[in-house]
């Protein structure tokens, strides 16, 4: 029998059960919980775009299994957030509503607003931590402020974290005497359709389980060789967590301990998972900076680089987006892209400098097409990144680093795997050819079914003009 009245428990970015600090309390009271998730498109909290929206969908329905597995049920509401949550409470008589935090500047100030009115109504709002390890605020340099520089960023934050005891998943949640009404997820369309452009994505199991899952393996496998194998895109040497820890099917708190514990039971080296944990410290620092300076989703952070000479190149960007470069590295990146919605990250890095720097295109053009396409398309992960490749973002790579493509794709893709799975065009060219292949005579490129200009593209911009003419543009505004 329900006792007391009702919480609200409003999933966003925390799409789990185990490690949910809102969940967790709200189950601790006793009290009956209404578990939600509102598909707010309207409340100046950047939409997610069509690949997140894809995963979106599947995450959705594990998430409404798992809480059917311990008695509850998931309410799907689509509309603005406060509006929908002010008819949840009137409908069921909840007087509490938790939820856990987000950092960009759209969710604080909706999320503010909320509290503010749920206070009016007399209605409890409470929000928690389960996204971060630490809270943006509570790593500060001498001075009292936020970092710009990751190394001292993360030598503050690294000593912050003690050992760590993930909360476990509630074993059974009350429930209401009765449920509020919930829109079938089908009805909400997330899944693409005319063309389904998805077939790509069966490599992925959104979920809590599909997170564990993958967590799992890594660390059972391929932790022990990440330091290396982590830039070889030819190789499964990257924990491909970032979608999971972007919805929130597992957070950081369970991924550090978990890793921890590999290490105490010698299934996995110290060394490489530090390795491993220094880049749940990257994207940290990439929440610690977009809380702290919110206008850098659409700003440049270093402000000099509002005077940056950007060309429009609608015909270059859309080669780009198409993996039609003539460049292998660059097309098997784009290429991996759309058809699985994840690319690896050292590829991230050179397909990004690829745009900014080969054709000067601005990064807020490349930025908005992973946003599109990615499957983990994180606002901070994907805005400082890009701004750190432009060299416009805090700590940026320096200006004059500019990827050669072909001398990158000779160092993490040698043998050329990857290349040759993306862009099979040019498979069949030998090895020493088939990263440059304008360079290759007429009798290999005959050899291998390659015609230049027609079965594959040449070079849409010269590497060594391209990258004086980047020289110039970044010392006009540097100097």
């Amino acid at each position: 029998m329900s006792i007391g009245a009702p919480v609200i428990v409003w999933f966003r970015q925390d799409l789990r059960l185990a490690d949910n600090p809102s969940l967790a309390a709200a189950a601790e009271s006793g009290r009956p919980v209404i578990p939600v998730y509102i598909l707010d498109q309207t409340s100046g909290v950047r939409t997610p775009g069509a690949a997140s929206l894809w995963w979106l969908d599947k995450s959705l329905a594990a998430l409404g299994r798992d809480l059917a597995a311990v008695g509850s049920r998931l309410i799907l509401r689509r509309g603005e957030a406060l509006a929908v949550l002010q008819d949840l409470v009137q409908a069921t008589g909840a007087d509490a509503i938790h939820w856990n935090r987000l950092y960009d500047g759209g969710s604080v100030e909706r999320d503010k607003a909320i509290k503010a009115r749920m206070t009016d109504l007399g209605v409890a709002a409470r929000s928690f931590s389960a996204s971060l390890l630490n809270e943006p605020w509570e790593v500060a340099t001498g001075a009292g402020g936020p970092f710009k520089v990751f190394t001292p960023y993360w030598r503050a934050a690294r000593a912050r974290i003690g050992h760590l005891e993930p909360l476990a998943a509630p074993k059974r949640l009350t429930s209401p005497a009765a449920w509020p009404d919930s829109e079938p997820l089908p009805a909400w369309r997330l899944h693409p359709s005319a063309p389904d452009w998805s077939a790509g994505f069966g490599d992925w199991r959104p979920g809590e389980a599909g997170a564990w899952d993958r967590l799992t393996r890594f660390l059972d496998a391929a932790v022990d060789g990440y330091g290396e194998a982590r830039d070889l895109p030819g190789a499964r040497g990257t924990s491909r967590l970032s979608p999971h820890l972007a919805f929130g099917e597992i957070g950081p708190r369970q991924i550090w301990a978990a890793a921890h514990s590999a290490v105490a039971r010698g299934a996995a080296s110290e060394g490489q998972v530090e390795a491993f944990l220094r880049e749940l410290g990257w994207r940290e620092f990439n929440h610690h900076l977009l809380f702290h300076q919110p206008r850098i989703v659409t700003e440049n952070v270093n402000r000099a680089f509002d005077a940056f000479p950007w060309r429009s190149d609608p015909e270059g960007l859309e080669r780009w987006r198409r993996g039609q470069t003539g460049y292998p590295i660059v097309d098997a990146g784009m290429r991996e892209l759309w058809a699985t919605g994840w690319m690896h990250n050292r590829v991230r890095m050179i397909v990004a400098s690829f745009l900014v720097k080969h054709l000067l295109v601005d990064w807020r053009e490349g930025e908005a097409w992973f946003w599109d396409t990615l499957v983990d398309a994180d606002l901070a992960n994907n805005v400082c990144n890009w701004q750190w490749v432009a060299g416009s973002g805090a700590d940026a790579a320096p200006y004059f680093r500019i990827f050669n493509p072909v001398l990158q794709a000779e160092r993490f893709d040698v043998d050329g795997v990857y290349v040759r799975r993306w862009v099979p065009e040019i498979a069949n060219l030998p090895a020493r050819r088939l990263l440059q292949p304008w360079a290759a005579d007429g009798p290999t490129l005959a050899k291998a079914g390659v015609v230049l200009g027609r079965t594959y593209p040449a070079p849409m911009v010269d590497h060594a003009l391209a990258r004086a003419r980047a020289l110039k543009a970044y010392e006009e505004l540097t100097g």
